[in-house]
């Protein structure tokens, strides 16, 4: 299948999924995730509709997005961020969607203020609690927001996160669920009317996200095919 044709079904199935649960399809983005792929296949999820592309990489999404100059694409940093490279992210992306830790927010911050910006970001959360993945626990998410919130240029708008791969979408329902009810937590403890987002589900299973509550899809494979070797 075509690039616009994968678009249209991701359309059609995050509309479903919306719809199953009462929800407006409107409420959902699709964001496309693009580590490796090259800028021809992002020009061509455009053309179809894409406007948001989420990157792994600092250098790699400087590339594409000097490359794909000509579209108003939004940006997002959806890997791990190294702190040498907060400045430059500030550059590049609209969003920072991996805010793990608090000397990484420190750092944008201080970036966003001589840049004289004010920058959205999720907190990844590590919510099946794996040792191998990035994302701070839930039980400190109170603390680190906390935190955000007092750092000038910093403007703290949801979660994100990946749960633990499952073959079987239903098995990772709860995990979706969970980080539901920590944003609906936080969003009350902290009286945060802004901060609303959900970016949860990619390609095997955001039906299942959408209807736990996502705000925000990250989707590769099922948008773009596999990644070129």
């Amino acid at each position: 299948m075509s690039i616009r044709e994968n678009w249209a079904r991701i359309k059609e199935r995050v509309a479903e999924a919306a719809l199953r649960v009462g929800r407006s399809p409107e409420e959902i983005q699709i964001l496309g995730a693009a580590k490796g792929q090259p800028p021809s296949k992002i020009r061509e999820a455009f053309e179809a509709g894409l406007r948001i592309v989420g990157e792994n990489y600092v250098q790699e999404a400087q590339k594409k997005k000097e490359a794909l100059s000509d579209l108003p694409l939004s940006w997002h940093l959806i890997g791990y961020l190294q702190k040498n490279k907060a400045r430059k992210a500030l550059e590049i992306f609209q969003v920072i969607e991996t805010v793990d830790r608090l000397e990484i927010a420190e750092k944008l911050s201080q970036g966003a203020q001589k840049l004289q910006k004010e920058v959205p970001v999720f907190i990844e959360v590590n919510i099946g609690e794996e040792p191998t993945k990035k994302g701070v626990p839930p039980s400190e998410l109170p603390a680190l927001l906390r935190r955000l919130l007092a750092l000038p240029g910093l403007k703290p708008r949801g979660l994100m996160a990946i749960p633990p791969y499952k073959k079987d979408p239903e098995a990772v329902r709860p995990y979706f669920r969970a980080l539901r009810e920590w944003r609906d937590r936080l969003q009350e403890e902290f009286s945060l009317p802004d901060f609303t987002e959900l970016s949860m589900g990619m390609s095997q299973d955001f039906e299942v996200a959408v209807e736990e509550g996502a705000t925000l899809v990250r989707i590769g494979t099922a948008l773009f095919g596999p990644r070129p070797r």
